[in-house]
């Protein structure tokens, strides 16, 4: 009898032991239980800007209709030396205008998705923007010879359901941090003032080339020629987030939100 007594014992102070230590680790998870969250997975995000030292920035340009204001802005950058660039096209307007598609690519510039039908993907169903970005996909990869992986939504709407299929569906959603506001028409020299005043290193600069943008042509050298002077280069936006990749720094990106621009810019996108 006495030596099954040393045994309880023996057990009891072992339960006894393993509850303390379970009361304490359940003590440490409650006190860090803010910095558990390192450990989830990532949640996609929109990409408005990247982190960099180096005075570099890209320079990005919509396009959802028209024929006449592409050309001139293609000239522009030409004319200004500027090899690197992202354009985003709708897929309507690749499909009806593949010549000058051709135009963008000969130049040497990136060519991203500007999205299917032009409308607020936040207002559809799952089911409506999958087909939307891969319908867009289907057709720019068809016109372009090449699968695009990055995407600016129309009006540069969306939430956290855009975002997760965009990111299933191996896009890179590219906001901006710079609105150039050339879609308002507001003026060549505020155009000018609002892109060199807001521009940093590592910015994403929006401009437009669908033919409601009546000025940006006329403001984009001087643009150029001012950032240049402050010593900035130009770069696509693939080679912006490489360039942080490479020196292992995370892409800068901002927590989602819908209609970051007017609904106004789906007349003019």
């Amino acid at each position: 009898m006495n030596v099954f007594y040393v045994l309880n014992g023996r057990k009891m102070k072992k339960y006894f032991l393993m509850a303390i230590a379970v009361v304490f680790s359940i003590g440490i998870i409650y006190a860090e239980r803010d910095n558990i969250t390192v450990f989830a997975p990532q949640q996609p995000a929109a990409i408005y800007s990247v982190p960099t030292e180096k005075k570099m920035m890209a320079l990005t340009f919509d396009i959802s209709w028209g024929d006449k204001r592409t050309e001139p802005i293609l000239q522009v950058l030409k004319e200004k030396n500027i090899s690197q660039a992202t354009f985003f096209l709708s897929a309507p307007w690749s499909q009806a205008h593949p010549e000058i598609v051709r135009k963008i690519q000969e130049a040497g510039f990136e060519i991203g998705s500007h999205g299917h039908k032009h409308d607020n993907y936040s207002k559809l169903t799952d089911e409506e923007i999958r087909t939307q970005i891969t319908t867009a996909h289907t057709i720019l990869s068809d016109v372009t010879g090449k699968q695009p992986n990055l995407i600016r939504l129309p009006n540069g709407d969306f939430d956290k359901r855009v975002l997760r299929i965009a990111d299933e569906l191996q896009y890179k959603v590219i906001q901006w941090d710079t609105d150039s506001m050339d879609w308002m028409n507001i003026g060549t020299e505020k155009i000018i003032d609002r892109v060199v005043s807001r521009a940093h290193p590592g910015d994403i600069v929006l401009f437009h080339a669908s033919d409601s943008v009546k000025q940006t042509h006329e403001a984009l050298p001087v643009v150029i020629d001012q950032l240049r002077a402050k010593g900035y280069d130009f770069v696509s936006v693939s080679g912006l987030i490489a360039q942080t990749e490479s020196d292992g720094k995370t892409v800068q990106d901002k927590a989602a939100s819908a209609f970051p621009q007017l609904d106004a810019a789906a007349f003019i996108n």
